[in-house]
């Protein structure tokens, strides 16, 4: 008998597996709870950053930018080997209760007093655990609800990651007025709690029947190349959102003088409309076009993104929201093409591999945006800076829809997604 909620996936590839029964509410809710807990750490430093790692130890925006940066060079190396390992052995549970612990110990080791050098040591091995847990918690998200249900558990799934981001980001900043550390140590006991409810209500979705061993997961990769077109997403993606978790944040104290908690609130209009709508968005993604949603939302949200620096302070609240709606159309989508397109006896490793690429983009998101701000306001001013770096990002984003798009429609004619 398998256990409520739980699916029955064939071995045979992308749709082979026998219809799955109804994936409980309860279950629905759990999974959005634990990534709302794995997620928000991430924004909690945000609104602080400034105060965090610049003034902390007198080091310039563009060190300060590598605090958002070198916990993604951890992730974009550690994402592969946690979705490898979990389709080796079978079981992801036990893997994302100790990956979250490991984390909140970062989290904590975070705030000792310690030379920058080790304190960016620290920030890489707290971005390893991070990404472990999050890719096997949505290699479970991925294997609940079967080919047609599987846009509500990924849409659930990838509501509750938007708004864990969106609440840490205020929570970050009202901590962060009365003790520039207190942002770390919330998140660390956050951590520990949710590793918690993981230990007590996580279920490992049923085993495959076969484990394959590291040259079958590297051949079945190897013959579903076609994933590639989703992962240029995720690598663009979270190449735009470096720069809203950084340089926005550099962009509005520093330009319009934004206290913490201020920078939290703009920072969660982007968030909580990108959250609430990601659900929907995943549900329409079963019934609609992927491949519309992913290149349509790109192409707006890469205009806004790039205009962004040019706005007055009094359009930044709506705009972000607005940005926040565009981004939520192409988020779910993007994921859901990745399971699309390779069976299931990878489909931990996909979901690794979706990180990874994120992770490269998250990686050089903030890097770029703190060299093209300060390169172009050593010449033109501070306010130009903004303008370029967000350019930037923008363009960036217009470019993957542009080159992306004859190959997705290839993929949707043969009938490989939607």
């Amino acid at each position: 008998m398998e256990s409520p909620g739980v699916e029955a996936e064939g071995l045979t590839g992308v749709g082979g597996g026998t219809t799955p029964p109804r994936v409980s509410r309860v279950r629905l809710a759990t999974m959005g709870l634990l990534a709302i807990g794995v997620m928000a750490p991430v924004t909690l430093p945000v609104p602080v950053l400034r105060e965090l790692v610049g003034e902390r130890f007198q080091v310039s925006e563009l060190l300060t930018s590598l605090f958002m940066s070198v916990n993604m060079i951890g992730a974009a190396l550690t994402a592969p080997l946690a979705g490898a390992l979990a389709d080796r052995i079978g079981s992801r549970r036990p893997l994302v209760i100790a990956a979250l612990l490991v984390d909140a110990l970062c989290f904590i080791a975070m705030t000792a007093h310690v030379p920058f050098g080790v304190f960016l040591a620290i920030r890489f091995f707290e971005g390893c655990a991070h990404i472990f847990a999050l890719s096997l918690l949505l290699s479970i998200a991925a294997s609940l609800g079967g080919e047609r249900g599987r846009g509500t558990t990924m849409g659930i799934t990838g509501a509750g990651m938007m708004l864990g981001v969106a609440l840490g980001a205020p929570i970050g900043g009202v901590l962060g007025r009365v003790d520039t550390l207190q942002p770390l140590v919330a998140g660390a006991g956050l951590l520990a709690t949710v590793a918690a409810l993981a230990a007590a209500s996580l279920l490992d979705p049923p085993s495959t029947g076969h484990r394959p061993g590291a040259a079958a997961i590297w051949r079945t990769v190897k013959e579903n190349r076609s994933i590639v077109a989703p992962l240029i997403f995720a690598f663009a993606d979270r190449f735009t959102v470096g720069f809203y978790t950084t340089t926005f944040s550099l962009f509005a104290s520093g330009l319009h003088g934004a206290s913490p908690p201020q920078v939290g609130l703009w920072i969660s209009a982007f968030m909580v409309p990108f959250a609430l709508l990601s659900f929907p968005f995943g549900v329409l993604a079963d019934r609609f076009s992927k491949t519309l949603l992913l290149c349509g939302g790109s192409a707006i949200y890469g205009v806004l993104t790039a205009t962004l620096g040019f706005w007055p302070k009094e359009w930044i609240g709506p705009g972000m929201a607005t940005i926040g709606m565009t981004a939520a159309v192409m988020f779910v989508p993007s994921m859901l093409m990745t399971t699309d397109l390779t069976p299931p006896q990878i489909r931990s490793t996909a979901l690794g591999a979706f990180n990874t690429a994120g992770s490269l983009g998250f990686i050089l998101g903030p890097l770029t945006g703190g060299l093209v701000s300060e390169t172009v306001r050593a010449s033109h001013g501070a306010a130009s800076g903004y303008q370029a770096a967000f350019g930037v990002a923008g363009v960036a984003e217009i470019l993957c829809a542009l080159i992306a798009l004859p190959y997705l429609l290839r993929l949707r004619a043969s009938g490989r997604t939607s």
